[in-house]
């Protein structure tokens, strides 16, 4: 495959998991900042290779071919995020991009001799789960910390969000995997938060608490 079909197989595949059916092809071009007329011009040539399921005016699935391939891809790019941040000193927020370049390696020799010098890792930098060999997810019991109610404790197993902007805002604030986060109280008005991160006090709006993944303690 060239790197923009991998691209695009991998931009359907996170469409797929919100997505309770197809996927638009409006969504896969706005994801992919391109025209609408261009994703159906690369759609036809995945089904060709019974990666999709397509037809004109219906959503996009993708074949088990295709799951297992774009699976593949995610499992290069989040492993490649956990040796950067990992064993070269990379920030969260500094992965992503370069991640994106090296998730095309086609050497699965390579990927799974690093996903064993890494010791198997099931989550990568940003708390996502990380397929093994076989395309298998490890389940991570996670909920929003939007949806906790007052008194609730959690601890913060991973972000909706990965982009740098949000990452440097966490940094800021003190917010990391494994911070320990109480709910110290919610306003009806916009449903901001009034939190307790390990010992700091902190406020936080409704957006940022839907972009943070927790488990509740």
């Amino acid at each position: 495959m060239t790197f923009s079909e991998e691209n695009y197989l991998k931009a359907i595949y996170h469409l797929t998991v919100v997505s309770t059916s197809g996927v638009s092809t409006n969504a896969i071009a706005e994801v992919m900042e391109t025209k609408a007329s261009s994703v159906t011009d690369m759609l036809k040539k995945l089904a060709e290779k019974d990666l999709v399921n397509y037809k004109k005016y219906q959503g996009v699935t993708l074949t088990n071919d295709g799951k297992l391939e774009a699976k593949m891809i995610v499992r290069k790019h989040r492993l490649w995020e956990v040796f950067l941040v990992e064993k070269l000193g990379f920030s969260w927020d500094e992965v992503h991009d370069i991640a994106e370049q090296l998730e095309h390696i086609k050497s699965e020799k390579l990927i799974n001799s690093l996903d064993d010098f890494l010791g198997n890792p099931t989550e990568d930098p940003h708390g996502d789960p990380i397929p093994n060999a076989q395309g298998q997810l490890p389940k991570i019991d996670k909920q929003l910390l939007s949806d906790l109610a007052e008194g609730q404790k959690g601890i913060c197993v991973g972000v909706k969000d990965t982009s740098s902007d949000f990452l440097k805002y966490l940094d800021k604030q003190g917010i990391a995997l494994g911070s320990s986060i109480e709910i110290i109280g919610k306003e009806s008005f916009d449903l901001s938060l009034r939190i307790k991160v390990d010992a700091n006090h902190l406020n936080i709006s409704n957006k940022i608490a839907s972009n943070l993944f927790v488990k509740l303690s």
